[in-house]
Order: structure tokens, then C-alpha cells, then sequence
């Protein structure tokens, strides 16, 4: 294998050597040389349109865009020079001055980019100011608000729905003045192939595209001392919540998440693991039946509202393949509003089941049709993990000193039977998912030997 050339430069005054073919930008973060970006998304949006990675590079006339220009022997690059800095203050400037300044009642005021960059770069006055472009608020759907105002054209969410998502459903419309990031049509997220996967939102450095909150209707609930509440927690969760708290990458708060739960002032705690455990269960048999039956395959999970919504907006034909299985949230949001409610001899409508999940899409699940029965919904709300951050600080909780609880047990999966019923009549019963497993294995083994 042939091997790369290297470069060597200087960035600031020192001496780099990378690949050839690696960006201005790229160096200098290989020094740890800081230069500033807005639209850049490594990998997934180097356009260099927003123009604040912008360096010097002597021997040239103008200023390089640092995370399209490629390096060159030799090169010299100043990264805040007079000139590099007063080109950031402007683009920072015409930026600002297009942008509704409303950062005390924003979402990301704290975690904004645009927002951390005019502080850094002392943006007090806006020399520009002038009109703004229309005022549009998409707050239809029950995932995702896209809020125009705040938008700056950075196209890092264009990209990440159309490169890494493979959706489409957004994408830079009208000209000049009048271009925005909107869907074809200008139709509501909620009308378009859009799937709430929330990776747009993810990609977002301002508060153009969040989260549904739902923290003030749960509030009002967890006042409601007529009803009882019940939180469950998506793994993930666990290991997402303390970085909201200044805990290390993947720092499991379990402990410290159940006890802020029961201070909010949910009754009952369980760990969303039980209700995959149930799936899992279910989702076998409906395998094993479907392989004895001879009926479509393979069988793919509906585990994923985001994914079912994908299938059902490109793929209808194939909608056969999917499991008939609902989710794990949305079968123990139906398991305690049958089951434990029997077991608590509560009425049903008398529980209201939360669900903290780390996926917005969740939030447009739980109002689906078929997620209902006998007029009570299986789950009542989902928050997503950031909005679970939120409610603990408006408690004033200090979540670093919790001590630990553990998750309720009043339902285990242990001890369950599981039922396969075959024309009508019981066919098999299952103890536990060891026999489950043992018979899926028998059946694929078959299946090898049918196929040789």
C-alpha cells in the first residue's frame, strides 16, 4: 500500500505535519489550535458557507475558508490575525442581525453556538441590524418544533437528514433573502416523509430545530395527587443523564435517576428492560410461528417508531415483514394499565405512565391509533432525557449528591408464562426465555439444513 505524502506547515507558529489532502482546519486542530466554525459538521457538512473558520495564509490575497482550503508545503497560516478577526466579527454581525434575539426564554440559551461565539468575539452591538426574514414556527408535529427565526442557514441538518439519515425531507428552498430550510411544499414536518428521528436537531447549533417539550403538561400531573404516576426509564437514559450534571461520558446514574424520579413525585419507577424482556418474548414466538406457519419472512422489529414510520412512508408494500409486536415502552405502558391495575385494584384511568426516552420519535409513537385500548393510551407522555435535566434542576434537586435507590420490582419478568396459541387453542406454553431460545435455535438449525 502506497503511503501518503506529509505536509509540513506552519499554524500560529507552529510546526504541523499532516497528510496531504487534510484541511486547514483539520491541522490545526491536530495542534490544538482552535479556529472557530458554525456550519461545519465533520464528515457530514464541509460546504465552508458560513465562513467563520476563515484563516490567513501568507503569500495570498484574501482570506482561505479553513475547512475546504487543503494544506501545502510550506504554507504559513495565521489563524487571529487583525484581518481574520474583524471577518469573524462581520460574518458573526450579519449573522446576529438576522436572528430574533430572544435568547432569555430560548431553549439553547447556554448551549447555543451562535450564541457562545458572539460572547467570545464581544458581539454587543449590531451594526447591520435591518429587516429579518419571515417569522415561520412548525410546532404541528408531536416529535419535533422547527422554529425559521432562529435559523442561520448553516444546512447542518440538511445534510445530516439527507447523508446520514438518507431522508430527504428537508432542504435549502426560495432565494436570495427568502431562503429558508424548509420541506417540499413548505408543508409541516408532520405532513412530510419526515421520520423524528431528531438527528436534525442533534446537528442544529441553535434553537431553529428542538424538542417537543412536554415538562409542563407532566408537571401538572405530577401535582395531581388523584392519580398515581409511573416513570420508566429507556437504558440509555441512565447513561446520557449525568452529562447534563458535569459526570463523565457514559457515568451510569441509575441509582441517583430513580431517586430524582421519586422526588419529582412519581409513585413508581420501573426500568423500561422489563418491558423488552416481554418483547423479546413475544417477538419470538411470533418468529417461531411465523417459520412453522410459513408465513412472511423475515420478520423485522417494530421496535423503532422511526423506522416503522420510514417503512410505512417508502416501503407500504413491504409492511407484511414487520413484527406485530409493539414496542418495549408501549407494551409495559399496556401491561400497567391492565395487569398492575388489576394488581393494584386501581382504575386503569386512574395511572399515568411517563416514559423517558433518549428518542424524540418515541413522543410521536404514543399517538398512534393502534396504541390505544378502550380509549386509554398505552403511555401517556415521553420526555426525552435533556427534558428529564430540565425538571431536575426546576426542582432544585443537586442530582450529584442523591444517594442511590433502585427501580420498583413489583413486576418481574421471571416466573411469566408465555402462551402460543395455534388455531385457536393452546398450542405451547413457554417458563421462561431459555426455552424460547432453545426452539428458536432448533428452527434454525432446520432451516440450514432445508436450504443445503
Amino acid at each position: 500500500m502506497e503511503e501518503k505524502k506529509m505536509i509540513h506547515l506552519v499554524i500560529d507558529d507552529v510546526n504541523v505535519e499532516v497528510e496531504e489532502g487534510t484541511t486547514i482546519l483539520s491541522a490545526a486542530r491536530k495542534a490544538n489550535i482552535d479556529i472557530p466554525t458554525l456550519c461545519f459538521l465533520k464528515d457530514i457538512n464541509e460546504n465552508g458557507d458560513c465562513r467563520m473558520c476563515v484563516v490567513e495564509v501568507e503569500g495570498r490575497r484574501g482570506l482561505a475558508t479553513s475547512c475546504i482550503q487543503k494544506v501545502e508545503e510550506g504554507m504559513v497560516v495565521h489563524t487571529h490575525s487583525k484581518d481574520v478577526v474583524e471577518a469573524r466579527k462581520m460574518v458573526l454581525d450579519l449573522t446576529v442581525s438576522n436572528h430574533h434575539r430572544d435568547c432569555l426564554t430560548c431553549i439553547r440559551s447556554g448551549n447555543c453556538e451562535l450564541q457562545a461565539l458572539a460572547i467570545k468575539y464581544n458581539v454587543q452591538n449590531v451594526k447591520y441590524d435591518g429587516k429579518k426574514t419571515k417569522n415561520v414556527v412548525d410546532d404541528k408535529s408531536p416529535s419535533i418544533v422547527r422554529d425559521f427565526k432562529k435559523c442561520i442557514l448553516c444546512r447542518r441538518c440538511v445534510s445530516t437528514c439527507k447523508k446520514v439519515q438518507e431522508i430527504g425531507a428537508i432542504d435549502c428552498t426560495g432565494r436570495g433573502f427568502d431562503s429558508c430550510i424548509s420541506t417540499a411544499g413548505d408543508i409541516s414536518l408532520n405532513d412530510s416523509n419526515c421520520v423524528f428521528c431528531g438527528q436534525c436537531i442533534e446537528s442544529c447549533p441553535t434553537g431553529a430545530l428542538h424538542e417537543k417539550d412536554d415538562t409542563e403538561k407532566l408537571w401538572e400531573k405530577l401535582y395531581d395527587k388523584d392519580i398515581i404516576k409511573i416513570a420508566q426509564t429507556a437504558p440509555a437514559v441512565r447513561a446520557g443523564l449525568g452529562e447534563e450534571f458535569g459526570e463523565e461520558l457514559g457515568y451510569n446514574s441509575e441509582g441517583k435517576m430513580v431517586t430524582a424520579l421519586k422526588r419529582l413525585g412519581f409513585d413508581k419507577v420501573f426500568d423500561t428492560n422489563t418491558g423488552a424482556d416481554f418483547t423479546i418474548m413475544e417477538e419470538a414466538n411470533e418468529f417461531i410461528d411465523r417459520v412453522q406457519g410459513n408465513k412472511t419472512l423475515p420478520m423485522i422489529t417494530s421496535c423503532c417508531p422511526a423506522w416503522v414510520r420510514f417503512a410505512e412512508k417508502n416501503f407500504p408494500d413491504e409492511l407484511s415483514h414487520l413484527s406485530s409486536c409493539k414496542s418495549p415502552h408501549q407494551m409495559f405502558g399496556a401491561i400497567l394499565k391492565s395487569y398492575y391495575a388489576k394488581k393494584l385494584n386501581v382504575d386503569p384511568s386512574k395511572i399515568f405512565v411517563v416514559s423517558i426516552m433518549p428518542c424524540i420519535a418515541k413522543k410521536y409513537e404514543i399517538t398512534r391509533p393502534e396504541m390505544e385500548e378502550d380509549g386509554l393510551r398505552d403511555v401517556d407522555c415521553v420526555i426525552t432525557t435533556r427534558e428529564l435535566a430540565r425538571m431536575i434542576k426546576q426542582k432544585d434537586l443537586d442530582f450529584n449528591s442523591l444517594e442511590e435507590s433502585n427501580f420498583d420490582d413489583d413486576i418481574k419478568f421471571s416466573g411469566t408464562t408465555l402462551i402460543k396459541v395455534k388455531d385457536g387453542e393452546i398450542d405451547e406454553t413457554y417458563e421462561n426465555a431459555d426455552e424460547i431460545e432453545e426452539e428458536l435455535q432448533e428452527l434454525l438449525e432446520e432451516a440450514k439444513e432445508n436450504t443445503k
